[in-house]
């Protein structure tokens, strides 16, 4: 069975949800990792996901998000991979005060799932464009991934992402692709049937 290691439950309610639409059981394994000081979200995960594998022993995956902000003041694509170190993802207040008087508020997330069995790794992105709002909107989920759902408007959206519910999140049109689908679309159907040739 798989293993997906995070310290953010959110997130695994998420993964969790999505692959059992291909009947994937996902395990949970709560761990709070050490971060390389690095701006590569790609370099991040598979020095994560070998701990993980380390502490395991067995195949696990780990998804990281950054998070791009074309104009944050004196420091463009700012936080990056650095999105939980910086602390803009727990304070989401002093981000909307340094924000305040900059115009264009395009930003993206990207994410990266990476995923190790022991032998090799495989990467897996997704990305969501849209802009930062003026101020928080939104309720608290139990799912919800991180603070900046509160602040992050999806294009050709007029909600933020703690807005919508879930068939609107789900079925947005900012042409947003999923690390997740990716992932599990390939674990089923090119993964696995791999495996079981080779066991045959």
């Amino acid at each position: 069975m798989l293993t997906y290691v995070t310290s953010n439950h959110g997130k695994y309610i998420s993964v969790k949800e999505e692959f059992e639409k291909d009947n994937i059981d996902v395990n949970f394994y709560k761990y709070d990792f050490h971060e390389p000081d690095i701006n590569n979200i790609e370099i991040v995960s598979k020095s994560k996901v070998l701990e993980a594998y380390n502490i395991l022993k067995s195949p696990c995956f780990v998804k990281d998000s950054g998070f791009y902000i074309e104009d944050y003041p004196n420091n463009p694509m700012y936080p990056g991979a650095f999105v939980k170190r910086s602390g803009i993802s727990t304070n989401i207040d002093l981000l909307l005060d340094t924000m305040k008087d900059v115009k264009n508020r395009n930003c993206f997330f990207l994410d990266c799932l990476t995923f190790y069995d022991g032998e090799n790794f495989y990467t897996f992105y997704g990305k969501s464009t849209g802009t930062l709002s003026y101020q928080k909107k939104g309720n608290n989920m139990e799912k919800s991934q991180s603070n900046l759902w509160y602040v992050f408007i999806p294009k050709n959206s007029n909600k933020t992402l703690a807005e919508m519910n879930d068939y609107e999140r789900n079925n947005r049109n900012d042409g947003h692709t999923s690390a997740n689908y990716e992932f599990a679309n390939w674990y089923k159907n090119v993964y696995l049937k791999e495996k079981r040739l080779i066991l045959k």
